[in-house]
């Protein structure tokens, strides 16, 4: 079965950084569109950023230009989120997603993980 499974979460102090992963087994990766959500207490599920099956093409919600950055490595079945400048907003469970489509709605996902807590101190 498809398993995708978040890791780099943790505490820390705003203006940190934090490098979360998401490996992937039982799909296709280089095949899948690869996703960041995020939620944080209380709210709706967000999108972060996503980056197509062959990372030529990366997207970001507004939130997060120019801190969070993109990236997946297809022969280690990994996605990347690089998170720099982190701010107190930005505390939240990250979640890791895989799509077949081309849009970057919570709804078009094909597969999700079970996330990873980042939390930013003040």
């Amino acid at each position: 079965q498809v398993q995708l499974v978040e890791s780099g979460g943790g505490l820390v102090q705003a203006g940190g950084s934090l490098r979360l992963s998401c490996g992937a087994s039982g799909l296709t990766f280089s095949s899948y569109g690869m996703g960041w959500f995020r939620q944080a207490p209380g709210k709706e599920r967000d999108f972060v950023a996503g980056i197509s099956w062959s990372g030529g093409n990366t997207y970001y919600a507004d939130s997060v230009k120019g801190r969070f950055t993109i990236s997946r490595e297809n022969a280690k079945n990994t996605v990347y989120l690089q998170m720099n400048s982190l701010k107190p907003e930005d505390t939240a469970v990250y979640y890791c997603a895989a799509t077949w489509g081309s849009t970057w709605s919570e709804y078009g996902m094909n597969y999700w993980g079970k996330g990873t807590l980042v939390t930013v101190s003040s």
